[in-house]
């Protein structure tokens, strides 16, 4: 697996690779996004998630990957940092605001500084049409969060402080975006920086979520807390393990562009499991979206 991964790199493969990777992230993250903001306070659900990688993750670090070099334990120490302040970022965000309201700005701040981030350390170009992609997905995304600002009557008190927040976790998001593709491109195994990424990742939240658990006067049965850490563990490896592969197979930027198609089934998810509403305009700014991930990955 990891010979053919590698001999597929920069070539015409890789890209259709890339690009089946980057999707299958943003149907997985729309999911782990709603996993994280369902029932259970959002500090608990990440805390059982990250549990359930970082114990998944351990065996294949420590017996099956070869042993990190200190240039790889750096960069695994940085990813560790950025990750963390993402992840309380963002269970800060979803106190404060819907999932509708929050998760549509954290994706659509993200994309735009990682483009960016591709260009200062990959030198990546985007061309003319791909830029026209962007600003159509961008538009789509700004707009369901616009949209779901003024109709969604959900916790208007803390709205300000729930932008403000997913703002902040966008940033990370392309800050993270482009830190992991440099770090998963450094080791001749890519395997290697995933899977004690998932071990080192997996301790940012536990203290926090076991004190929460802890004071809580009325704790939540440990039997469904652990079944959601279980499920979203899985689901993190595909989520982020894959669109960390794409960023090693081909471009960063259409990676992270491509991902944020997650908007979408975020917006499904939020409808068909959470009962939030969705209508005519929010379907139409759906389709906009996608309109712009197919234009970014047509132009190139």
């Amino acid at each position: 697996m990891t010979e053919w991964l590698l001999s597929i790199e920069g070539t015409e493969t890789g890209h259709r690779m890339a690009l089946i990777l980057a999707l299958t992230a943003a149907v997985l993250h729309a999911v782990f996004g709603a996993l994280q903001k369902g029932r259970h306070d959002p500090w608990l659900s990440r805390g059982a998630i990250d549990a359930s990688y970082g114990l998944m993750a351990l065996p294949v670090a420590l017996f099956l990957v070869p042993r990190p070099t200190p240039q790889v334990w750096w960069l695994l120490a940085g990813a560790f940092v950025i990750h963390a302040i993402y992840k309380y970022l963002q269970a800060f965000a979803y106190t404060k605001g819907a999932y509708t309201v929050v998760y549509p700005v954290v994706r659509g701040t993200g994309p735009l500084f990682a483009v960016f981030g591709a260009w200062i350390v990959f030198g990546e170009v985007f061309t003319p049409v791909q830029w026209m992609g962007v600003a159509v997905l961008l538009a789509g995304i700004f707009g369901l969060a616009a949209y779901n600002l003024v109709f969604l009557q959900i916790a208007r008190d803390t709205l300000p402080a729930a932008l403000t927040l997913a703002v902040m976790t966008g940033c990370f998001v392309a800050i993270y975006t482009t830190w992991d593709a440099y770090g998963i491109r450094a080791p001749l195994n890519p395997f290697t920086f995933l899977a004690w990424f998932f071990v080192l990742d997996s301790l940012s939240v536990l203290p926090i979520a076991a004190v929460r658990y802890a004071r809580m006067a009325d704790r939540p049965a440990p039997g469904p807390l652990c079944l959601r850490g279980l499920i979203g563990g899985v689901i993190a490896f595909g989520s982020f393990g894959s669109v960390m592969m794409a960023t090693r197979l081909d471009k960063v930027g259409e990676a992270a562009v491509l991902r944020e198609t997650s908007t979408v089934f975020a917006a499904l998810i939020g409808w068909l499991v959470l009962g939030e509403t969705v209508g005519p305009r929010r379907i139409a700014l759906m389709a906009l979206i996608a309109a712009g991930a197919v234009i970014v990955e047509t132009g190139g």
